[in-house]
């Protein structure tokens, strides 16, 4: 008695055998198609195994299903990144594939940052003097507990990363976090920015203000999640901090070359700690003190990693691999 179902293989032998044996392959099947069609069913076979489904990520979840406290998931596959219609440094807009990873749900904040501070950490910009001052210069209207951290170096913030057993997010990273998979101009779609959706400047009012104050800087960064979240559910994708990214900048992603068009791009130099020839590296998502346009998510803008001597008041958020 037979316990298991023949594969086709064995139903091929038994008909070559026994040309007189009616198999279920057999019947409402044109006699002259009925060898096209074995032969189909054996190539299909063959396929099916090759694909080894069991090795494969076939039936795997984004992030494996897990969750991580003030994180999201962002899962595999291509999205738009850079933009035809913008800036010569976004140029070309190109189809980039990303490994499923990990990003912050909110801009690290000042009480968080205060963290690392208080464990002797997040300094050593200044012991190697790639850095001068680390933190807000406008003072305190930009140090409460739950506004974002501003006036942070790329390596202070690569250090803080590194802390708290994360790291930068690279450009692309970033930008499908902020923009989704179909390229959207903002975390909430392709709508025009205005401070029902983000903190930005407004008609002369930074960060959304009330009214235009008589210094510029005493209108401020908002605390973060005061607006609704984009795409992943992350907030401040677009507005209040610019955030620093891991990678060096170029002119534009056709300058950058093959590093900027693999799987899971790096940028220049694949990212590595030193970079002949490029200075500068990236901040994405525009501020409070700067317009909308400037929060779209493919907006690039550059600045020395040192933050000095030309200072300004950038963030960061981190992010992490999914394996």
């Amino acid at each position: 008695m037979v316990d298991r179902f023949p594969s086709v293989k064995q139903l091929i032998s038994i008909k070559m055998k026994n040309p007189k044996i009616k198999l279920i392959m057999d019947f409402q099947i044109p006699r002259g198609m009925r060898y096209t069609c074995l032969f189909i069913l054996l190539l299909a076979s063959f396929l099916f195994l090759q694909c080894d489904i069991r090795s494969s990520d076939f039936f795997r979840k984004p992030c494996d299903g897990r969750a991580e406290d003030e994180m999201k998931c962002i899962p595999s596959g291509e999205f738009l990144r850079g933009s035809n219609d913008f800036e010569t440094n976004e140029k070309p807009e190109t189809k980039i594939y990303l490994d499923d990873y990990w990003i912050d749900t909110f801009e690290v904040t000042n009480e968080k940052f205060e963290l690392c501070i208080l464990a002797g950490k997040c300094n050593d910009c200044l012991k190697e003097k790639k850095c001068d001052f680390i933190g807000a210069k406008y003072g305190k209207p930009y140090q409460k507990p739950k506004q974002p951290v501003v006036g942070v170096s790329w390596y202070t913030a690569v250090e803080y990363c590194e802390f708290v057993g994360k790291r930068l997010p690279t450009e692309a990273e970033w930008e499908k976090a902020a923009r989704g998979s179909n390229g959207d101009l903002y975390p909430w779609g392709n709508e025009a920015a205005t401070c029902q959706k983000a903190v930005i400047e407004e008609n002369g009012k930074k960060g959304c203000s009330s009214s235009i104050l008589g210094k510029p800087h005493w209108m401020t960064t908002r605390e973060v999640a005061t607006k609704p979240a984009g795409h992943f559910g992350l907030y401040d994708m677009a507005g209040n901090s610019w955030e620093w990214v891991s990678d060096w900048y170029s002119p534009s992603y056709s300058s950058c070359g093959k590093s900027c068009f693999d799987k899971n791009p790096r940028g220049p130099c694949n990212g590595d700690k030193e970079c002949p020839g490029h200075t500068k590296k990236i901040v994405k998502g525009g501020s409070w003190w700067w317009p909308g346009s400037l929060s779209r998510g493919s907006y690039r803008r550059p600045h020395i990693p040192e933050n000095f001597p030309e200072y300004h008041h950038f963030g960061f958020r981190c992010a992490k691999d999914s394996l």
